[in-house]
Parts: structure tokens; C-alpha cells; sequence
């Protein structure tokens, strides 16, 4: 017997989601892109964010956000491939972003990872330093990508800020301490499936705490799939899953988790401010 996965969470069609981080243009979405956008509209996600990881996918982003209308790209360099960048890199983000601004919502995903340590951590730290400059020159909001990097990211931040523009903790998995912190940057806290999990305590507390002004919502697909997914191809149709949790812990409908993160979103992106936008 096929098991049967448990229904979407529900909200009033007076609601919606925006899913901040999402990487569409990866090959895990290649064979049913079209599915995969159906599903996310049917569960009330509205709006997309694609990531830029590298030049490549930041291009994609960019081509995937001029076809439809309702997604929205940024762009950035990684860590993992940040001993590749140089002058030129920057050059071509720059361009990039002279060429199409009006897609482009934000700058990332750039940060620090010292967990795989793909890219020499000094030269992480400079390259973050870099792109924080260059987001700030471009008045864009950032995604910053953090993994066993804490005290280095948070010392970057507290010496680029101020953050006039705002941005994300992308995929948060510190504590809450490390939270506040964050927050005192002026910046959100971003939550992934991950806050499904049964052994996710730590973030549990971090949801718990966190004020709902505060938060936005994420799926890193086709990454970190919430539960009942866990170990599959994770979509921006799985957002509801992550809401309906954090609707839990905070003891709040789902509706309110709706209204509040999408308003975050909304007001941080704002791009996405426009309901119906013309783009060019």
C-alpha cells in the first residue's frame, strides 16, 4: 500500500506566502518546472524568491524571473565558489544588475561556511566583506548564508552595518542568543522545514521566542525538505508546512503566520510591493 502523504495545511484565499529562498534554477526542477510553479500557486505561495549562488545561477535566476512574473532573482556569490571570484566577477554582477534591476530583489546568497570549508575561510571572509559593500552600493537587501561561522559572521555584519537596505539570516540554525544578535543588526530570521523536524528543539525555542515581525519563511528547495518530505526533493508548495509549525509553537492560527511574514517579505523585497507588476 502507497502511504499517503498528510494534505497541505489550509488558509483563506484572503492570505498567501512568499517563500524568500529558493533555488528554481537548479536541475531538480528542470523535468517538471511548470508542476512545480502549479503546486506552489495551489498552496497559496504567491511569490518566489531564486537564489544566485555564482554567476551562472544568478544569470538563471534573473532569465527564470523575467518569464514569470510572480518570482523574483538575486544575485551573489556563495562561499563554496568564492575562491573563483575576482575583479571581473564583480564587474558582472554589477552589469547584471544595470541590465536588470527590475527582477532582482536582493543580493545573495553570500556569507560564510566553515562546515564543508570548500573555499579558504580567510578568502570567505574577504569576498563577504566585498559583497556586503557592493549589495549596500546597489541598495539591495542581503541573504546571508551561515553555517559554524557565528562569530565571524556576526563580527562581518556588526563592522558593514548599518543595514539601511535590510536582509536575511537565510536557513537559521543558531540559537536564540545568536538570534537577538541578529536582530539587533535590523535583520530577519529566515525559517526552513528544518523547524518540522522532531529533533529540531534548538530552533523550536528560536520560533518560540523570536517575535513574529521578525521572520520570514523558506524552503531552500530543493533542499531541506520539511516533514512529511524529509529526504526528498523539497518545493516552494511545502511552505504551508513550515507555517502550520510555526503557527504551532507560537500558538497563533496559520492565517496570522501568513499575513505577518508575507508583510516581512513584502516590505524587506520591495520589489514584491507591487501586487501587480509590469515587468519590462
Amino acid at each position: 500500500m502507497t502511504k499517503k502523504h498528510q494534505p497541505p495545511p489550509t488558509i483563506s484565499k484572503d492570505y498567501y506566502f512568499v517563500d524568500t529562498h529558493c533555488h528554481l534554477d537548479m536541475s531538480a526542477f528542470a523535468e517538471d518546472f511548470d508542476q512545480v510553479l502549479f503546486n506552489a500557486n495551489k498552496n497559496n505561495v504567491r511569490k518566489i524568491i531564486s537564489i544566485g549562488i555564482d554567476l551562472k545561477s544568478s544569470k538563471a535566476a534573473i532569465e527564470i524571473a523575467r518569464a514569470q512574473k510572480h518570482i523574483f532573482a538575486t544575485i551573489g556569490i556563495h562561499p563554496h565558489d568564492i575562491d573563483n571570484v575576482n575583479d571581473s566577477t564583480y564587474a558582472s554582477l554589477i552589469k547584471l544588475f544595470s541590465l536588470y534591476s527590475d527582477h532582482i530583489a536582493g543580493f545573495g546568497e553570500i556569507g560564510l561556511d566553515y562546515f564543508k570549508n570548500y573555499s579558504d575561510p580567510g578568502t570567505q571572509r574577504k569576498h563577504f566583506t566585498k559583497q556586503l559593500s557592493l549589495a549596500h552600493e546597489l541598495e539591495l537587501p542581503i541573504i546571508i548564508h551561515n553555517r559554524q561561522a557565528d562569530d565571524d559572521t556576526l563580527k562581518i555584519l556588526r563592522e558593514a552595518k548599518p543595514f539601511t537596505n535590510g536582509g536575511i539570516l537565510h536557513c537559521f540554525s543558531g540559537d536564540y542568543d545568536f538570534a537577538r544578535k541578529i536582530m539587533d543588526l535590523g535583520l530577519l530570521i529566515s525559517i526552513p522545514g528544518v523547524v518540522t523536524f522532531k529533533n529540531a528543539a534548538i530552533l523550536h525555542d528560536v520560533v518560540k521566542k523570536v517575535p513574529l515581525t521578525s521572520l520570514v519563511l523558506e524552503t531552500d528547495g530543493p533542499f531541506l525538505s520539511p516533514h512529511p518530505f524529509r529526504g526528498k526533493r523539497n518545493e516552494p508548495a511545502y511552505i504551508p508546512y513550515i507555517a502550520d509549525k510555526i503557527a504551532q509553537i507560537q500558538g497563533v492560527s496559520i492565517e496570522q503566520i501568513a499575513r505577518q511574514t508575507t508583510t516581512n517579505a513584502e516590505n524587506l523585497f520591495s520589489t514584491l510591493l507591487c501586487k501587480n507588476c509590469n515587468k519590462k
